[in-house]
């Protein structure tokens, strides 16, 4: 079952609406269980509006930027050990030695 997520100005609505109406006729009208009713009236009455506003979303877009940057970087350093290696066998082989400072 797909989860609606409800914005800021809906949340207010159905909240009004339920002084209006009560509380049991707005959530069947909205179609919102009354669970998450009193979630959402219990963090309204708590922190106000900013109690209600989608957090669901906590990672930044710049957090998300950073994240895919360090796979790049993680990406490439792992490309560079390998190739590293590569010449150490290659020298190796070569020289019978896997430390430049010894040829």
């Amino acid at each position: 079952m797909k989860y609606k997520r409800w914005s800021l100005s809906q949340k207010l609505e159905i909240l009004a609406s339920s002084e209006e109406i009560g509380v049991v006729e707005t959530c069947r009208k909205y179609s919102v269980s009354t669970g998450t009713f009193y979630n959402w009236k219990k963090k309204f009455d708590h922190k106000g509006e900013a109690g209600l506003k989608i957090n669901y979303d906590l990672k930044s877009k710049e957090l998300k930027q950073v994240e895919e940057e360090n796979r790049v970087l993680r990406k490439l350093l792992g490309n560079k050990e390998i190739e590293l290696e590569v010449q150490r066998e290659l020298l190796k082989k070569k020289f019978g030695t896997s430390d430049p400072r010894k040829i």
